[in-house]
């Protein structure tokens, strides 16, 4: 994509979350389309965001299990940026004109008190990590998940340009220490109105939640960029999404590490 093609594509981005009126896959309109122009929209997107005033305050992985990659038919993991008018407190009310179609996911979310850069284990990331807490992902899509036309759906370069199709964030729960409990056993029963639609463990991620987090410093490290003291990483969700309605209430239950839900 030229640099004309990607300011075009970040600024429809921008439109069609502005008004929650969906656009067109790029995939499509950009047939020859890599992951590289994908992160360049993302990144565009980005910018137009903080020039709006709209500050940083972390990152999201997506697609790292199985059922997240089974549920989108992507295979590879992907990463966004998390914003402050993102978060939500816990057992919040979600405004009904703020989003297109959401969908909710469970993941145990890390908060940094050291910077990670480059190559790095996983016991740098737990060295890194100030505290886990249970999480609550919004996620939206700006972009059009099926071509009515086509019958094209979204690809990997459509989700990662979709700034990995985040919206939001819901923190709740315990704040529990990186090494204090076996967080591949961390796990969350997640259900909507009363009624258990998905349950999974953090081990559903790459094995370890935290391996999500190795790929995504080596990620970035592509890009020259790191991940900073007091961000916020989403490490994947270990369930599929589940639909957010008009009156749905959600509720993620961790068990002895607390709940963490929202209305919407």
């Amino acid at each position: 994509m030229t640099r004309e093609e990607i300011q075009a594509a970040a600024a429809a981005l921008d439109a069609a979350e502005r008004t929650r009126a969906q656009m067109g896959l790029l995939s499509l309109a950009h047939p020859g389309m890599s992951m590289d122009d994908a992160y360049a929209v993302q990144a565009a997107w980005v910018e137009r965001k903080r020039a709006d005033g709209r500050r940083v305050i972390g990152r999201k992985i997506g697609l790292t299990s199985k059922a997240m990659q089974a549920a989108l038919s992507i295979d590879i993991p992907d990463s966004g940026i998390l914003f402050d008018d993102m978060l939500f407190e816990n057992d919040a009310v979600i405004p009904g004109d703020r989003f297109i179609q959401p969908r909710i996911e469970a993941e145990i979310a890390f908060v940094m008190k050291s910077e990670l850069k480059g190559e790095v284990s996983l016991d740098q990331v737990l060295d890194a990590t100030d505290y886990v807490q249970p999480s609550l992902e919004i996620l939206d899509t700006r972009i059009l998940r099926k071509d009515p036309a086509t019958g094209a759906t979204r690809n990997v370069c459509d989700t990662i340009a979709d700034n990995a199709a985040n919206a939001g964030i819901v923190l709740g729960g315990a704040r529990v220490g990186p090494r204090a409990a076996d967080l591949r056993w961390i796990g969350a029963i997640v259900m909507r109105n009363g009624e258990v639609e998905e349950t999974g463990l953090g081990g559903g991620v790459l094995n370890h939640p935290a391996e999500g987090i190795v790929w995504l410093v080596r990620r970035l490290a592509e890009y020259g960029d790191f991940i900073r003291v007091g961000e916020i990483v989403l490490s994947g969700s270990f369930i599929r999404p589940v639909e957010a309605r008009p009156g749905d209430a959600i509720v993620a239950d961790f068990g002895a590490h607390g709940r963490v839900s929202c209305q919407f």
